[in-house]
């Protein structure tokens, strides 16, 4: 083998040490079979998302993998692979190529790396199913809110009781509204 294309190769090897190191995530799938047209919507699916697919020589990702946390692909590096690499959003690779294997039976998901967490395709498949980045920052924005919305109820409810009572606070219409905010609470 020539200087020259171990060079090349040595470069090739630096440049996937490179992205596994910047990603949050990279997950490695057989495309055997999808169609050129798949492959090019699969693309563009994981682009929208921040995710970049590559497809590499298995030794060379072997190579580029030791001494890594992305070590442990090496044993899912057979046939033709390509790798998705999340920088963003970690669960994003995973999500993207589960729903388009659920539509394309020749998409197999081998094994991926998840802020430094082996995975295996079952693993992934669970993960597949965590909503996105902003779907999770609404859930827990959804979860902040409820104790203060509860909280101004309850005051509402004092203002309207002491209101329609001319200054004097019906007791009982507030207990009965913090009752009704307990029990939501608890049906959470």
């Amino acid at each position: 083998m020539s200087v020259e294309a171990i060079n090349q190769k040595a470069q090739v090897v630096a440049e996937i040490n490179e992205k596994l190191t910047g990603a949050t995530s990279a997950v490695v799938f057989e495309y055997r079979g999808l169609s050129v047209a798949e492959i090019t919507q699969l693309r563009n699916e994981l682009r929208n998302e921040g995710v970049e697919l590559k497809v590499y020589k298995n030794n060379l990702v072997s190579r580029a993998t030791e001494n890594t946390v992305y070590e442990g692909l090496k044993d899912s590096l057979k046939g033709p692979n390509a790798l998705a690499f999340g920088a963003q959003d970690a669960v994003a690779p995973a999500r993207i190529l589960a729903n388009f294997a659920k539509k394309h039976d020749a998409l197999v998901l081998k094994a991926g790396v998840v802020e430094g967490k082996l995975l295996l395709t079952d693993e992934l498949n669970v993960i597949a199913k965590l909503p996105g980045r902003e779907g999770m920052y609404s859930m827990l924005l959804g979860m902040l809110q409820a104790p203060v919305s509860k909280f101004a109820r309850v005051v509402k409810a004092v203002a309207d009781a002491k209101e329609a009572n001319g200054g004097a606070v019906a007791t009982a219409a507030v207990e009965a509204e913090a009752e009704t905010v307990e029990a939501e609470a608890a049906a959470e």
